[in-house]
């Protein structure tokens, strides 16, 4: 049986991996140890150059019907790893045909929700993981995807000016449609609910999470945060004419949840007496889009959000108000943001992304301000940070495989991601 690849774009140097060895018995010499997650497939993470790739062995029809799923959802903009491709046809040294295996691009900076709380995340954060997966849910529904399968483990987690954004990672399970209903909403709730309920109790089994953590408050505050946010950006809103300063209300709340609304459905009563409204298209990314249509920034919505505040600051400070907005930002960027990023010593730029760096500094230089009992020069915040804050914190682009405790839970499941 003759190997074949079918991909998009795809790095001419996969094809030397070792596809006819079982996915378990590649070695050190391709694998490369980054945060796992626990996978109900064998799954391993390599390195081809400067590309870094997850590969999942899984039956065929699984590989090709996901790799197309999220094809599909890439195409739709939403938060999810890159497909690159299935490659089929594998037989080991002895004949016997081995499963296909999905390839998809690591996302880099992310980490599984084990490897968060085995980095000392504080149970705190809890609720906040928690809303980073009920915004990719709703995303997700919005868009027409029923997931299936809805659980911590699928999904991954890069930071985000102190939050989390969430990124779908298995799609196995999952199925695209034109709209939900609301009993496939339900079931995917309901899912995530298990699932979710689940995951604490394992954590606080394997000693990572504190047994003061309610994890049935968890989940109860998980379904109202998706009721909420489902409700903002789908119900309908009746109100009188003299009341249309309610519209742009609607839009802002919406801006501040990090939603663009590009279509709104507005029907009047015959008598023209009462408008009721309905937003048509809400896409996400309100706060990213801007910046980086200012700056060419490419961040997570949260640090886009904080990255134009501190915009602004500069703005107020340097009293450029009147001036064109895009030439601030420009003065901004190549005076503030990228002399910090490029601050960084070298050994330390694969703990955080420079955003989410950014973000940490000037939540320092409000500490060390206050501290001082006055402002503090940003570029001496950072030096501060660095060398106090930075310089402690472990690797998150690339790190060491599991630890003892992760190996008990992992035992019988291959690392990975998927």
């Amino acid at each position: 049986m003759a190997l074949r690849m079918v991909a998009t774009r795809p790095n001419p140097a996969l094809v030397t991996l070792p596809w006819s060895e079982p996915l378990e018995e590649w070695g050190d010499d391709v694998v490369v140890q980054l945060p796992r997650g626990i996978s109900r497939h064998v799954v391993r993470i390599v390195r081809l150059g400067q590309d870094v790739y997850a590969v999942k062995e899984t039956r065929e029809r699984f590989a090709f019907g996901e790799y197309r799923l999220l094809r599909d959802l890439v195409k739709l903009g939403l938060p999810t790893v890159e497909p690159v491709g299935v490659v089929d046809g594998r037989v080991d040294a002895d004949g016997t045909e081995l499963e296909p295996c999905l390839v998809t691009r690591h996302l880099s900076f992310s980490l599984p929700y084990r490897s968060l709380f085995n980095h000392g995340l504080p149970p705190q954060n809890m609720p906040s993981l928690v809303d980073a997966l009920v915004v990719l849910l709703v995303r997700l529904h919005l868009a027409g995807f029923f997931w299936g399968d809805v659980s911590l483990s699928n999904v991954l987690f890069r930071r985000s000016a102190g939050e989390f954004s969430a990124y779908l990672v298995d799609a196995e399970t999952g199925e695209l449609h034109d709209v939900l209903s609301d009993g496939q909403r339900a079931n995917d709730l309901e899912v995530a609910g298990t699932n979710i309920f689940g995951e604490l109790l394992d954590l606080q089994a394997g000693g990572m999470l504190g047994k003061e953590v309610d994890a049935f408050a968890i989940v109860d505050t998980m379904h109202e945060r998706y009721d909420d946010l489902w409700a903002e950006l789908t119900r309908t809103e009746e109100f009188n004419t003299d009341e249309l300063w309610r519209i742009e209300q609607r839009i802002e709340r919406l801006n501040g949840l990090g939603f663009d609304v590009d279509e709104l459905d507005i029907v009047t009563d015959w008598d023209g007496s009462t408008v009721r409204m309905q937003p048509k298209v809400v896409e996400a990314g309100h706060h990213r889009r801007e910046l980086q249509s200012l700056t060419g920034l490419n961040v997570e919505e949260n640090q886009a959000r904080r990255l134009l505040n501190d915009l602004a600051s500069f703005t107020a400070h340097f009293e450029l108000g009147g001036e064109d907005r895009s030439v601030v930002a420009h003065r901004w960027l190549t005076q503030i943001y990228e002399p910090i990023a490029a601050r960084v010593p070298a050994e330390m730029r694969q703990r955080l992304e420079p955003p989410e760096v950014f973000h940490e500094i000037l939540e320092h230089r409000w500490y060390l301000s206050e501290k001082a009992g006055k402002e503090v020069d940003i570029f001496d915040a950072a030096r501060d940070y660095m060398g106090e804050v930075l310089s402690q914190r472990p690797d998150e682009a690339i790190t060491s495989g599991p630890t003892t405790g992760e190996m008990a839970a992992i035992r019988d499941a291959a690392p990975g991601e998927g």
